[in-house]
């Protein structure tokens, strides 16, 4: 620990302040070596506890404010305008202290012996990162963190299933995320229009993928991951997962005969008519603006021609056929929504009117009668078997499809999984595999009116237990409803600049205040904040660039053990 420490660079040392306050810092280096958003150690080799904490603010003060508006070198010699700085005039930091690990007694006392020995003997806990519940002394050194520190709370970049998301902005650490741990909750990619988000949910896909701790089903309404693509900014080609990928990844294109790019995928998916359930139109209330007369309608409809088969009876009916009765008199023909509507006690107006608005719905072309396979069932499969699926929509990038299909899927899935998780805790066989549903543009699906209604509000809220859980990505974190939010377990986010939206983010955590600004104060691109469950502590870094230089190091990294040429190449598609 004493080489640690000296090999860290020291910056000051605590002055005052508390766990609320927190602590105050008097900063004894230039105030342009420190940045807001640091990570700093406090303690020394003589300290039985050392502290981890951020720098959140930098504030200039003076012992006496007369000295601060008065500039001194315009009325005394140099060598006397020079010692008030740093003494009568000086820098400050706050500082959020966030962890604490136990150092024991010096080692070259007596009671360090005794330490020891009681942790070897199980006696005493491993000293380990532990929520803070106290502060360090007066004038206990502050450094900023070098590697061993960083390595302490994040893991070590080489640890099994920890992958480096970025460095550290001031010294260029490595930061790990230990992707076990950040699979078991529910996980959320933020940052306004042009900040990478994109790019940055290709990276953590990519990890996940190499260090195979989940499968992934990918939801991909605009075509970006699968197949290479192009950088709208830049112009410069972005690699697909499946072509790095090319054994793991399956992409499937939504509709007979669909082409992702002008590529063809592994193969398409068609919806069957008899998949379609009440409940997925009620999701489309706002999309169709359905009227409160729906639910009725559509529960009328199920109970005359059953859950299965009432989408296609109801597309087949003719809306205003009529025909000349008996009497001469004009009524609904036979196959119409009136005669329907009359025959069981349904408002005309409102089956009409229902029945004319699904007509987007009816005409799509990859919802069929008899679909030529079971491409759900053929999804659910190749995830069950470890490998990942993007579902790229093509041509159908409409929200109307986004939120059809994307609920009609997971529904599938969710029913998968429970089953296979309800048979391995009676059997005690063939556990799950943890599954990862990445959802872009989240708020069309999490959005306060339709949450109750979607699969993925029931994932994010109960589905941890049986191995599913959601990455959402999204510009608006404030429009996804907030009971969704507070089940995300890990936020990673770039600068966001509504403040609606930098409060959803930060719901829930503790120093939120004080990480607001910090926040919004990120670099517009490659600069995110790490938060919540699945890090140690919040902490901004500088994510990698997603380019070939991240696919090198990717494939040269070590997964189980050293690995073979050979497996590096089906990694990367090569074999």
């Amino acid at each position: 620990m004493t080489e640690e420490i000296q090999s860290r660079k020291s910056i000051g040392y605590v002055v005052g302040g508390g766990l609320k306050e927190n602590l105050s810092v008097r900063l004894d280096v230039p105030a342009e070596d420190v940045q807001e958003g640091a990570f700093v150690v406090i303690g020394s080799p003589r300290d039985e506890w050392l502290f981890h904490g951020l720098i959140t603010d930098i504030r200039l003060n003076a012992s006496d404010p007369r000295f601060a508006g008065d500039k001194s070198d315009l009325r005394l010699p140099a060598h006397l305008a020079g010692l008030f700085y740093g003494r009568t005039l000086f820098t400050d930091l706050e500082v959020l202290p966030t962890l604490m690990t136990e150092q024991g007694p010096p080692p070259e006392s007596p009671d360090y012996k005794a330490w020891q020995a009681a942790i070897d003997a199980g006696l005493r806990d491993q000293p380990r990162p532990l929520p803070i519940k106290t502060i360090p002394a007066h004038h206990s050194p502050v450094s900023l963190a070098g590697e061993q520190d960083i390595a302490l709370i994040f893991g070590k970049p080489d640890a099994p299933n920890h992958f480096v998301i970025g460095t550290t902005r001031e010294q260029g650490h490595p930061v790990a995320i230990d992707l076990r741990k950040f699979v078991q909750r529910s996980s959320g990619v933020f940052g306004a229009t042009g900040t990478g988000k994109s790019f940055l949910t290709r990276l953590l896909l990519a990890g996940l993928i190499h260090h195979d701790v989940a499968s992934i089903l990918v939801l991909d309404m605009h075509n970006e991951y699968g197949f290479d693509d192009t950088a709208s900014d830049t112009g410069e080609q972005v690699t697909g997962l499946k072509t790095k990928f090319s054994a793991k990844v399956r992409v499937v294109g939504l509709g007979a005969g669909a082409t992702i790019r002008g590529r063809t995928p592994d193969f398409n998916l068609e919806i069957a008519m008899r998949d379609i359930q009440p409940e997925d139109i009620e999701l489309l209330t706002r999309e169709l603006n359905l009227k409160e007369t729906t639910p009725t309608t559509l529960e009328a409809l199920a109970a005359t021609f059953g859950r299965q088969n009432w989408f296609q009876e109801f597309k087949s009916m003719k809306s205003g056929g009529v025909i000349e009765g008996e009497d001469g008199k004009k009524v609904p023909a036979p196959d119409s929504v009136a005669a329907w509507a009359n025959a069981h006690g349904v408002n005309v107006m409102a089956a009409e009117g229902l029945h004319s608005k699904l007509r987007r719905v009816f005409s799509k072309d990859y919802i069929v009668a008899e679909p030529a396979s079971d491409a759900v069932a053929e999804i659910i499969k190749a995830l069950e078997a470890g490998q990942n699926v993007v579902l790229s929509f093509g041509k159908h990038e409409a929200d109307l499809d986004y939120l059809l299909v994307s609920n009609l899927l997971t529904r599938r899935i969710r029913s998968a999984w429970e089953a296979r998780t309800n048979a391995y805790r009676s059997s005690g066989k063939d556990e799950p595999r943890p599954l990862v549903i990445a959802v872009e543009e989240a708020h069309k699906l999490l959005n306060r009116e339709n949450a109750a209604q979607t699969t993925f509000s029931t994932i994010a809220r109960e589905l941890r237990k049986y191995y599913v859980t959601l990455l959402i990505i999204d510009q608006r974190p404030s429009q996804i409803y907030d009971e969704v939010m507070s089940q995300l377990g890990t936020r990673i986010s770039g600068w966001l600049g509504d403040d609606d939206d930098l409060r959803a983010v930060l719901s829930g955590l503790a120093g939120r205040d004080a990480l607001r600004g910090m926040l919004a104060r990120l670099q517009p691109k490659e600069e995110v904040l790490l938060l919540g469950w699945g890090v140690p502590m919040p902490l901004p870094v500088r994510s990698r660039r997603y380019d070939e230089n991240f696919w090198k190091e990717l494939a040269g990294g070590t997964v189980k053990g050293k690995r073979s040429e050979k497996e590096i190449k089906e990694d990367l598609g090569l074999v």
